[in-house]
Parts: C-alpha cells; structure tokens; sequence
C-alpha cells in the first residue's frame, strides 16, 4: 500500500541517527512500484530494500496448525473432543488458520446452544458449512454472479463479451 513517496519518507527515517526499528511484511512478487512505472521485488524501491534485513518465512505444517489451534481453544476456555480438534486443523490446514481459529467460537456457540458441554465434530461440521472461507466464496460468487444486482464480471456468450 505504500507508494513511491512514503518509500522516500521512510529511506530518510532510516538514515537518521534515531533510525525507528521497521517491519515491513508483504506477499508481493516483482511488481510494479506504486506512483511509478518502474518495477522492484515486492514493490519495493531498491535503493529501500538495501536497507532492510530480509527474512523468509513458510506456511505452517498441519503440526503447527494442530498446535495453534489447541492453544486458542484452551485461551476461548472452550472444550473440544479429540475428533472435533482434529477436524479443525485439517480445515486450517485446507483454507487458513484464521479462518479455523474463527469456527471455533462459532463452533462453541452452536454446542451452547443445543445445550452441549463438549465441542464435537457435528458443531464444526455445521459451522463450516454455515460460514464460508475465502476460496468457497469466491467460488460461490463466480458460479451465482449472474444472479446478483451489481455484477461487474461481464458474462461471455457464443465467444463475446456482452456490453453493458
């Protein structure tokens, strides 16, 4: 999100005798540098990236998810049989952590409320299919675009674009 300007504002903050310590996380590839028409690795002026202490990271192991996913269950105070756990981190696993770590409070509320004590795996079950994660809406979206009132994706018949 930043552009060539903050990059500028930033390099000069870094050359300080007072240099703040800078975290900067990105996904970006080699791409284009915003409000330029140049192009660097992650966006990034290179004159920028010189200054910075680069640091790889990988996705997590089922393992770690299994973990996570623990951890934040003990944290919510919320009981979950071995079953429903296991579940859970395979989905982490499949869609995102995050996405795992949100089903487990919507999870908890749907054994409250059929008056459960314990988290099973029909609980999550039925979060998961009552909230969708990022690829499952996405394709949700692409296959009922059609049906919905403000659809900017522009349908394709008989090998045309139709204009609006």
């Amino acid at each position: 999100m930043l552009d060539i300007e903050c990059f500028s504002y930033l390099n000069r903050a870094l050359e300080n005798e007072m240099a703040p310590i800078l975290v900067v996380a990105t996904n970006r590839g080699i791409t284009r540098i915003r409000g330029t028409n140049y192009r660097g690795p992650h966006g990034m002026p290179i004159d920028f990236l010189d200054r910075l202490l680069i640091i790889s990271t990988q996705p997590y192991t089922e393992e770690e998810i299994r973990q996570i996913l623990y951890i934040r269950c003990e944290e919510e105070d919320v009981e979950m049989s071995g079953d429903a756990k296991l579940l859970l981190t395979k989905i982490g696993y499949e869609t995102s952590l995050r996405y795992a770590i949100h089903l487990i409070t919507a999870a908890a509320l749907a054994c409250q409320k059929r008056k459960g004590k314990e988290v099973d795996i029909e609980d999550v079950r039925r979060v998961y299919e009552l909230f969708m994660d990022v690829k499952r809406s996405t394709q949700f979206m692409m296959d009922y675009q059609h049906q919905f009132m403000f659809n900017e994706i522009p349908e394709v018949n008989d090998g045309s674009a139709m204009a609006e």
